[in-house]
């Protein structure tokens, strides 16, 4: 009897990293294990995990530098993984240490939101969970956020698909009149119908395929009408005025040889157009792909960005 017939069937393969079979079965490949919290004596961070809301099941991994103890509150962010709403998770090894070293750098209260995830829950689940765990924070749901946590001081944060959370989150945020101290996108995850720049030839040896960056978005929101979407793309025609945005300050960065690259470039152009009237930063990174910081962390630009971004979250 073929596979076909049990069920076990691949009808679903996204870039090798996920496969759903015809029984229903979600298998994904993640590129590295999931670890516990822990204090982690090299940065001299704790962290635990903590949970937001026990019925749909959302939750965060909070880091805090002890080193930071009784020298004031301190600033809080709240970062936001990508993996393309359908990968990784807050425990995942490489975000652990990433976000384990922001925490250490950058003297800060770290929340990292574990949202659900595509294809079990759709688009809209991360959004909806994301903005649930943004209130959690700011009601300061947690001790470590109440004791140690300076709620006048939030910045968000998120790579790829947290990016692309991150910025939908500044949007509601602004529609509502109310404003985080700063937001920062790495990589964000944002495409369109219509191809630009490199998205026309893709670069040789590049991560992504401009094909399979297309298949994405209607596998984690198949109820999205197309690449359009504002979700997705934000600069499209008819999308919501980014002169709502919900921050002063705005910082993208993007590795030069990444296929998203014209897509960040052209945001942070259509931020300034738009009369929002606040301060955005772009970062290309010579040389560097998709998630270079957490993929090589200890090269000499991924220790440049983080320096970037821990000076943008303690700028006064």
């Amino acid at each position: 009897m073929g596979s076909a017939d049990t069920g076990d069937e691949i009808i679903f393969d996204l870039l090798s990293m996920i496969h759903v079979h015809r029984s229903g079965r979600v298998e994904r490949f993640e590129p590295t294990p999931f670890v516990p919290p822990s204090f982690h004596p090299a940065t001299g961070v704790d962290s635990k995990d903590v949970s937001i809301n026990s019925c749909s099941g959302l939750s965060a991994r909070l880091y805090l530098p002890l080193s930071a103890a009784g020298s004031g509150k301190l600033p809080v962010v709240v970062f936001f993984h990508g993996g393309g709403f359908f990968l990784h998770r807050a425990a995942s090894s490489q975000y652990h240490d990433y976000l384990n070293s922001l925490a250490a750098c950058a003297g800060a209260v770290v929340v990292s939101v574990d949202y659900r995830l595509a294809p079990e829950y759709p688009l809209p689940a991360a959004y909806d969970d994301s903005w649930e765990a943004l209130q959690w924070v700011s009601a300061a749901g947690d001790p470590w956020l109440m004791n140690s946590g300076d709620l006048d001081r939030v910045f968000l944060a998120g790579d790829s698909a947290g990016g692309n959370i991150v910025h939908n989150l500044g949007m509601r945020l602004g529609r509502g009149g109310r404003m985080v101290n700063g937001i920062v996108m790495m990589n964000p995850f944002f495409w369109g119908k219509e191809r630009i720049g490199a998205e026309r030839k893709v670069p040789e040896g590049a991560i992504f395929r401009t094909e399979d960056v297309d298949r994405v978005w209607p596998f984690v929101c198949p109820g999205s009408p197309d690449l359009d979407d504002q979700r997705i793309n934000p600069t499209a025609a008819g999308a919501a005025g980014l002169a709502a945005m919900g921050s002063p300050r705005i910082l993208v960065s993007v590795g030069s040889l990444d296929l998203l690259l014209d897509r960040g470039i052209d945001y942070c152009e259509k931020m300034k157009e738009s009369g929002w009237g606040g301060e955005v930063e772009f970062m290309e990174v010579e040389g560097e792909d998709h998630g270079f910081f957490l993929l090589f962390p200890g090269n000499e630009r991924a220790a440049a960005f983080m320096e970037t971004m821990v000076n943008f979250v303690c700028k006064i």
